[in-house]
């Protein structure tokens, strides 16, 4: 166990928390009351894991990078983007919105869980539109809600794997692809992987429709580029770049951003020294 100097203890203790509320305030989860009553489940049981999943605040911020990128390779999901968000100034916005309603679905009580799925849904009513080859898009199309829920899904546990805990059986693997199913389904989608297998042969049936192009190309530099908060933007540009690692290598290459073979060592040990900082900064007294 470390010794820390008692004169210098309090000036810790301080950097720790001012860390601590910044990470809070970037996600939006010191505003969440997540409290159950007696006898209320939620959607998703406390033994599940996806409560260690959701829980590790590195693995979700490298993961949910990770998802968005995937994400972006569906031409309806990135026609929502492009069409209905200001991608290009609302990078952190669209993070916290995604990490407060997974904290919601996850961890809160049935009741917020439901009226935030049903606000989500609402909002989803208003994205629809043309896709540059002339087919219609919906958000609310059940096709399209199961690929965002997938690439978030296992970009999650993909960044779990390799950032917390790669010993995690695989039954509790399977389970949380499972148990988070529940939220997928309340939104809509259908035929929702419930495996690693299933999300294997999802992906498998998916790639043909996939694309890389310079509309992805100018999603993804927006949803890349340094911020201007300095200490923010050098957190960001590691959690970035082991986002970029973390993607299947079919995935990477339609972005054509393949990190050489060479750098990944470096892109992950800077990215476990970054989890350690942020486990450290959140840990409770």
């Amino acid at each position: 166990m470390a010794i820390v100097d008692p004169m210098i203890a309090p000036a810790v203790d301080r950097a720790r928390a001012a860390l601590a509320q910044a990470l809070r305030e970037m996600v939006g989860s010191g505003t969440l009351d997540l409290a159950r009553a007696p006898g209320d489940d939620g959607l998703i049981a406390a033994d599940s894991p996806a409560w260690a999943v959701h829980g590790d605040f590195s693995a979700m911020m490298i993961g949910g990078i990770s998802a968005l990128l995937l994400q972006m390779l569906h031409p309806g999901a990135l026609a929502g983007v492009w069409d209905h968000s200001d991608f290009r100034r609302d990078r952190l916005g669209r993070l916290r919105r995604t990490a407060q309603f997974i904290a919601v679905t996850t961890y809160g009580p049935t009741a917020l869980a439901e009226r935030t799925i049903a606000q989500v849904r609402a909002i989803h009513n208003r994205i629809h539109g043309t896709l540059p080859d002339g087919a219609p898009y919906d958000a609310n199309d059940p096709a399209l809600l199961t690929w965002v829920h997938v690439a978030e899904t296992d970009s999650f546990l993909r960044a779990y794997l390799r950032y917390r805990d790669a010993a995690l059986p695989p039954a509790s693997q399977d389970r949380y692809i499972a148990d988070v199913a529940i939220v997928a389904e309340r939104l809509g989608a259908r035929d929702v992987p419930r495996s690693r297998a299933d999300i294997a042969a999802y992906y498998r049936a998916v790639r043909p429709a996939l694309r890389g192009d310079h509309r992805v190309r100018t999603v993804a530099d927006a949803l890349l580029a340094p911020g201007p908060d300095r200490t923010q933007a050098a957190g960001l540009a590691v959690a970035a770049a082991a986002a970029l690692d973390l993607l299947p290598d079919w995935a990477a290459a339609l972005h054509d951003r393949r990190p050489a073979p060479l750098a990944r060592p470096a892109i992950r040990a800077g990215a476990d020294g970054l989890a350690r900082v942020l486990r450290w900064a959140l840990r409770t007294p």
